[in-house]
């Protein structure tokens, strides 16, 4: 690099620093992202928590009657909703187009659940706590090819701050000698945490896309419905004998019902999360889920302590706010956003001049407005953040 080069160069970097207002980036829409993505791992926190006095005062290994719990209370709220709404938004019209769609995510949403779960019997928690992760990377390359998603060069640098942060907490936790778990056969279970990695990801990648164009109550009513026929089959057929070996006692049902609650309360706040920011933000927020329940542990668990876990939750954090604080580049408009009526869809995503709104759907109506007059079109109503809710869903 010349010295002309140079000055260039340093004179552009004076200038943007000379620009830089810390209210344009830290703003409150990344604050209550910040917040809320702490709040799911809180939740995670509450299900590790639960299963590990489960396992450990009361020998019950049941995950999958753990997840139906988790998919009946969604079958119970959400689908029931979709029952009793009218027009395309009814349970019917959704199962008469989409139910092969649907049914093949509650297949790979169960399935991650239980591959993680059955990866503590062959591996340990070190190779689950390092595999895991690889679904972040397999999520952002899923949002690139199917939801157009770009990001910059400052995004992978703060997944690779995020990922650090995890290296970190694997170490402390070597040095604290934490490595639990099985070896009778490391390949297997380190597959089957890789496997539940891709799954993981590709139902995130459904519910961003579902979330953003459709609305968050046909995600978990769907999920809800498939999640529950086939985890209840798989129920049936896995853990039949060790449902009926349970000792319920109060403590057990009282176990099991805040393991459910906090799944549920899980799924039910992800999609708002996921509606804010991305899938990959909230995967991103998720990383501190096992600091949090390492934190419990200290005082339920008699984990002993190190300073390391700190700098990790630090580093994560850090690579966390960074990620949301610089929004991605918005996809080239190459096709309009369209329902499968052939009506435009009223949940089409939203990106303002901070990368979070200005409705592709405002355009498209826009457009409409000036090509053809009298036209009757769905009403809208814009909340103060600049978000298009139609009237006509919940």
């Amino acid at each position: 690099m010349s010295h002309v080069q140079r000055e260039s160069f340093c004179g552009k970097v004076s200038q943007r620093l000379r620009r830089f207002k810390a209210g344009d980036v830290f703003t409150w829409s990344l604050l209550k992202t910040v917040v809320m993505g702490q709040v799911l791992s809180a939740l995670i926190c509450g299900t590790a928590v639960t299963s590990q006095y489960l396992a450990s005062d009361y020998r019950l290994d049941v995950p999958m009657l753990q997840s139906f719990l988790n998919y009946a209370l969604l079958c119970g709220t959400y689908t029931t909703v979709l029952i009793f709404r009218t027009g395309d938004g009814n349970i019917l019209q959704i199962l008469k187009k989409k139910w092969w769609k649907y049914f093949l995510l509650g297949i790979v949403d169960v399935e991650a659940n239980y591959a993680v779960v059955k990866a503590y019997q062959y591996t340990t928690l070190t190779s689950i706590q390092l595999l895991d992760c690889s679904v972040i990377p397999v999520l952002m390359m899923l949002s690139w090819f199917f939801l157009k998603t770009r990001y910059r060069i400052i995004h992978y640098v703060a997944v690779c701050v995020c990922l650090a942060g995890v290296g970190t907490m694997v170490g402390a936790d070597l040095l604290a000698g934490r490595d639990q778990g099985s070896t009778s056969n490391i390949l297997l279970g380190d597959g089957l945490v890789i496997l539940s990695a891709a799954l993981y990801a590709i139902s995130n990648v459904c519910q961003e896309y579902t979330v953003k164009n459709r609305s968050r109550v046909e995600f978990l009513g769907m999920l809800g419905l498939f999640g529950t026929l086939v985890s209840g089959i798989q129920l049936a057929a896995l853990e039949h004998k060790a449902v009926a070996k349970i000792q319920w006692r109060w403590e057990v049902a009282l176990l099991l019902c805040t393991f459910a609650v906090c799944m549920y309360v899980l799924y039910s706040c992800m999609p708002v999360v996921v509606k804010l920011s991305s899938a990959t933000a909230v995967n991103l927020s998720l990383l501190t889920a096992d600091l949090f329940s390492l934190f419990c542990g200290l005082f339920l668990f008699q984990y002993s302590f190190s300073g390391l876990y700190v700098v990790s939750l630090v580093v994560i954090m850090v690579g966390f706010v960074t990620f949301n604080a610089i929004p991605s580049p918005l996809p080239p408009l190459t096709t309009e956003m369209q329902s499968e009526e052939g009506g435009y869809d009223n949940q089409a995503a939203e990106l303002d001049h901070e990368g979070q709104a200005g409705s592709v759907a405002d355009i498209i109506c826009e457009k409409e407005k000036d090509e053809t007059q009298g036209h009757s079109r769905k009403a809208m109503t814009v909340n103060g953040q600049g978000r298009v809710i139609s009237s006509a869903r919940v």
